[in-house]
């Protein structure tokens, strides 16, 4: 949630920015500006009533002493008339300042100025492309003929149980998930992220507080019942571990770690894009995230972004690494890169991970704060990224690296598979 002040002070410089998502700002942050307005005249005339109640009360009890009872009890009743006027500028500030968290929760976040204005997928900046896209035998088939092959996925038996997007991994599959999530969280912990192990359904305030809330596409799982949501990533419960925190300057950076299922409705998807692994409503990812200091966010962005890079390349899978346009960002970014990992088979570039800095747009939201060198409370900045997701990693491994015989497992992976070859 952008700050109601930085709008104030930069009020040109946010339409620019946000402009760069296609998003015309003016009218929406002329009323935000006006709500703030009335919110700050009804405060001022609530102090001045509280300030002549405690005025008042001073008087109160001076006449009391000096044995003016009359006179005291006559003050009183205007004490009393002024309690009520409070209580009812009490009420309109309540009233007002939800108002004007309700117009926050629809701006999305600014861009960074290096940011491209673009308004689709296709005006993203492709930033490097690493690795050769291999070769494949002539009667090379896709990841979902493979599973059916090898006994390694059954995409009917999820229909079966659930429903479509929700496959049953089996044998030899199951483990390379396994090995998979292993593999990326030893990663991550040698990288300094200390591992957790959030829960799987949030509240309405950690789903605000992350920005998936109000869920506009209307992509999470909600538990009507109990009023709780199926996480979407493991960046929503990791980050509102620190909701409501004041940390100190010397704490930061804080990292960590988590694996979890995920879950998405992808309300809308279908076609050929959708097919096998390609797009799930369940599937397994490692987060990374990171509680930084604003003057180093940026900084922290590329490490992160080099270290997904370094994994990619330890699985030898040849990836590119996008840098969104403003068109294409989630809703709470401020910059995010993408990487893909082409898919031989299949001959596309399949996304496997995204790695973004919130800037404050997240803290602020979550109350997440940092006393600085002068000991002022300032707002924390927020990153993370998938290190990585499962399902499209998975599809790549099993095409780009099939033979005549079988599928070879990378070596960096096969101390957790406990094989080398699938066959």
């Amino acid at each position: 949630m952008l700050q109601t002040a930085y709008i104030r002070d930069n009020k040109e410089e946010v339409i620019a920015r946000l402009a760069k998502r296609n998003f015309d700002a003016t009218q929406q942050l002329e009323t935000i500006l006006q709500t703030d307005n009335k919110r700050r005249e009804i405060q001022t005339q609530n102090d001045d009533l509280l300030a002549q109640q405690n005025a008042i009360a001073k008087q109160i009890g001076e006449l009391f002493k000096s044995g003016k009872a009359a006179e005291a009890n006559g003050l009183k009743e205007k004490t009393a008339a002024l309690k009520e006027q409070s209580g009812q500028l009490t009420a309109q500030l309540a009233e007002t300042e939800d108002e004007l968290r309700k117009l926050l929760l629809q701006i999305p976040n600014a861009p960074h100025q290096s940011v491209p204005k673009g308004k689709s997928a296709e005006d993203n900046e492709t930033v490097e492309t690493v690795g050769e896209i291999p070769t494949l035998h002539a009667k090379a088939i896709p990841h979902w003929e493979l599973a059916d092959k090898y006994d390694l996925i059954d995409f009917k038996l999820g229909v079966k149980i659930t429903g479509a997007g929700f496959p049953v991994y089996k044998g030899k599959g199951a483990k390379l998930q396994r090995a998979l999530i292993n593999f990326f969280l030893d990663e991550a912990t040698k990288a300094g992220y200390g591992e957790v192990q959030p829960p799987l359904l949030v509240n309405e305030d950690s789903g605000y507080g992350t920005g998936q809330l109000p869920d506009k596409e209307g992509q999470m799982y909600h538990v009507g019942v109990d009023n709780l949501y199926l996480i979407p990533t493991a960046e929503v419960p990791i980050t509102n571990l620190h909701r409501d925190l004041i940390y100190k300057a010397e704490d930061l950076p804080i990292k960590q770690t988590g694996y979890t299922p995920c879950f998405r409705r992808e309300a809308g998807s279908y076609g050929k894009d959708v097919k096998g692994l390609n797009r799930l409503h369940q599937f397994d990812k490692v987060e990374i995230v990171q509680i930084q200091l604003p003057e180093k966010s940026y900084e922290t962005l590329e490490q992160m972004r080099d270290y997904v890079a370094g994994i990619l390349k330890k699985l030898d899978l040849p990836f590119r690494v996008l840098k969104l346009c403003g068109g294409d960002m989630g809703f709470a970014s401020a910059m995010t890169y993408d990487f893909e990992v082409f898919s031989s088979a299949q001959k596309m570039w399949l996304e496997v991970s995204s790695v973004s800095n919130f800037e404050t747009f997240q803290a602020n939201r979550l109350k997440l704060r940092y006393k600085d060198s002068t000991g002022k409370t300032q707002l924390c900045h927020t990153l993370n990224g998938s290190a990585l997701a499962l399902p499209r990693i998975v599809a790549s491994l099993l095409e780009n690296n099939q033979d005549e015989n079988g599928i070879k497992i990378p070596a960096v992976l096969q101390p957790y598979t406990g094989f080398e070859r699938i066959d």
